[in-house]
């Protein structure tokens, strides 16, 4: 788990080795372990390394690695789970190894595979990781850069003047392009719009104009700064047309069980010190069941937020030490208070490189933060749990859909009406208004509309004439619709529905998150329930045992209920909440008034100082919930302070 960098370009204007040494300065944190250059004046190729050392910890593992005849080399960031498998069947083909390295395993398998037909795309779906590469063949004089299935590893990319450049955050990428500023550094008003829609931005697009992320499962060759093809080697279960499945109840049950305890123990591989999340939560239960039964004593975490009690927010708390008593694990308890987490709200956006509006990624951060004082360099987590098997609240919110869309459009129209004017100081008001809203949509639109935070008329409102006139006809859902029009039309709308999770929801946002603020702290995370094994079971399940009426997950339930107490496998849903609502009247308020204010405002350029002050006035008063959406524009400005030297439209 590191950071990578590097660029191609013609080789008259390829930057400077300070350049690629600063590019690398900004990724520093990602792996401060050990770190590497690479240029090539020769082909105007440059790649850069910081190393988080988990596998090899010799310098053996040293990047950039070097093929022994010096025609390809490689700078890789993060794990593949059946390298040793791999490594086998690669030293029964004549390969040797220096290392015990994963890495080395990658430039073997890409030597053994380059000159076959379909050699590349067969290597990569052999895979079984989380990863982002790039890799340099001098025969073939161009760069093959690389993203894992579900972009748990992030890689961004940009050109400029005939320089391509990638790297694991976009903040580095401003020293590799010429005119960077000029050029590419700008506002992005479309993903502006959708970080605004949804609080994280759903597709390619980022906050920065001309930067791009690399889609989860695909691949680019880049010659000459150019990107020359384009490939997508992984395609979610729910695009391949399979027969119905038939799993029994009872083969639905066994699978997850063997599948999830599977992908848990091969996650377990490291020569450093593992541990795990645990918020009491059933995913990360789930994992660390079966994570103690490799290591009884796997040091596990979990955060206690204090005076954070707010209506429609659960105490995780009380279930962590519950679980940890239950399988008899040792459990560390971060107290962090409401008033730390304001105060670092600025810093989660700098560290983040994109205004995503959530605290929650500081509870990431302040548990790797402890973690690694442990001496505890991986962490296990729950994540994607909720992208396979159900358990959002929109999910349930569809089930109940076959109870009221049978209702012509103006009559479904008029419930939205109502709801909307309902209460929304209490829960139920709210997420009522929530689960109308947008019912007079159809199919998959009303799909997409489950994501949204705002309306798109109420959004508009708040930009200037400047911004909208620059936005134009762009809308936010484009991504998502475009998306699920691919997916075979008979496909269940759960199905469709987990499958915006698993594409933009999980990889736009929670892996987004988990990542940055995890090597923030030089701790990686990995994802048992993203295991190609595992995904490509649970597309087999039938969705009547994800979701069986208004209780999610209930196939992960059923296989987890020899391993863990029921009152935790049963209990309320909940993330990792903060009392939001509470921090806009009081620990935000202060930040509120400054990042919100008219002056700002105006400077800025993008939103109209006298709808967003109407907004927060509404809010305040109990007219509507704005929390998020206030949220978000305090990131966004706090976003473009750090990152966006003059206030500029384009």
């Amino acid at each position: 788990m590191c950071g990578i960098t590097g660029y191609i370009s013609f080789p008259s204007i390829h930057p400077s080795m300070d350049a690629l040494s600063s590019a690398l300065a900004e990724l520093r944190h990602r792996g401060p372990d050990d770190s590497g250059l690479f240029q090539n004046h020769t082909y105007g190729i440059g790649l850069a390394h910081t190393r988080l050392s988990i596998l090899d910890l010799s310098p053996s593992g040293h990047q950039p690695m070097v093929s022994d005849d010096g025609q390809v080399v490689l700078v890789f960031n993060g794990e593949i789970y059946n390298f040793r498998e791999l490594r086998i069947e690669l030293e029964a083909q004549g390969h040797t190894f220096r290392g015990h390295s994963d890495t080395e395993v990658l430039l073997n398998f890409y030597l053994a595979q380059r000159q076959l037909e379909n050699g590349i795309t067969t290597m990569l779906q052999r895979l079984n990781g989380i990863f982002a590469f790039a890799l340099w063949d001098t025969d073939r004089q161009a760069m093959l850069i690389v993203r894992d299935a579900f972009g748990v590893k992030p890689l961004y990319y940009a050109t400029s003047n005939n320089t391509f450049a990638f790297a694991s955050e976009i903040k580095a990428l401003r020293y590799l392009l010429p005119s960077y500023h000029e050029n590419v550094g700008k506002i992005d008003v479309a993903s502006i719009n959708r970080y605004l829609s949804f609080l994280w931005c759903p597709g390619e697009g980022t906050p920065t104009k001309g930067v791009r992320k690399l889609n989860p499962g695909e691949a680019l060759w880049v010659q000459e700064g150019k990107i020359v093809e384009r490939f997508t080697w992984y395609h979610l279960p729910a695009f391949r047309i399979e027969s119905p499945s038939f799993l029994t109840q009872a083969e639905a049950i066994h699978g997850t069980e063997y599948y999830l305890r599977q992908a848990t123990h091969r996650q377990m591989v490291a020569d450093v010190p593992i541990g795990a999340f645990l918020s009491g939560g059933l995913d990360s239960s789930s994992i660390v069941a079966f994570a103690r039964e490799q290591n009884p004593n796997i040091h596990c975490f979990t955060i206690e937020a204090a005076g954070s009690g707010e209506e429609g927010i659960s105490d995780d708390l009380p279930y962590a030490r519950r679980v940890a008593n239950y399988l008899n694990v040792p459990l560390e308890t971060i107290r962090i208070d409401a008033t730390r987490m304001a105060e670092d709200l600025s810093a989660m956006v700098a560290q983040l490189d994109e205004p995503l509006a959530d605290p929650a990624p500081l509870n990431v951060l302040y548990i790797c933060q402890r973690a690694r004082e442990q001496g505890v360099k991986v962490l296990l987590s729950g994540l994607g749990g909720d992208d396979l098997f159900t358990g959002y609240r929109r999910h349930r919110a569809l089930i109940t859909e076959r109870y009221w869309t049978w209702l012509p459009r103006p009559m479904r129209l008029e419930l939205e009406r109502i709801t909307s004017t309902f209460n929304q100081r209490q829960v139920l008001g709210r997420r009522l208004r929530k689960l109308f809203n947008g019912a007079s949509l159809d199919n998959d639109e009303r799909l997409v509309n489950y994501f949204r935070w705002i309306g798109r008329n109420d959004l508009t409102a708040l930009y200037t004439p400047e911004f909208q006139a620059v936005l134009g006809s762009s809308k936010a859902e484009t991504p998502m619709l475009d998306f699920l029009a691919e997916l075979p039309v008979n496909t269940h709308p759960l199905e469709r529905m987990l499958a915006l999770e698993q594409r933009f929801f999980l990889t736009d946002h929670n892996i987004a998150y988990t990542d940055k603020m995890s090597m923030a702290a030089g701790v990686e995370v990995r994802v048992p329930f993203l295991d190609l094994d595992l995904v490509g079971f649970t597309a087999k399940i039938p969705p009547h045992f994800k979701q069986r009426n208004h209780e999610g997950k209930w196939i992960l339930k059923k296989a987890m209920e020899p391993y863990l107490p029921k009152e935790v496998i049963y209990r309320p849903k909940s993330g990792f909440g903060v009392p939001l609502r509470h921090w806009m009247k009081v620990e935000l308020r202060d930040l509120l008034a400054d990042v919100l204010s008219e002056q700002s405002l105006r400077r800025r350029g993008l939103f109209d100082p006298k709808s967003v002050q109407q907004l927060i006035h509404a809010n305040d008063k109990g007219k509507i919930d704005s929390s998020y959406t206030l949220l978000s524009l305090i990131c966004i400005e706090l976003w473009c302070r750090k990152f966006i030297d003059k206030s500029n439209i384009q």
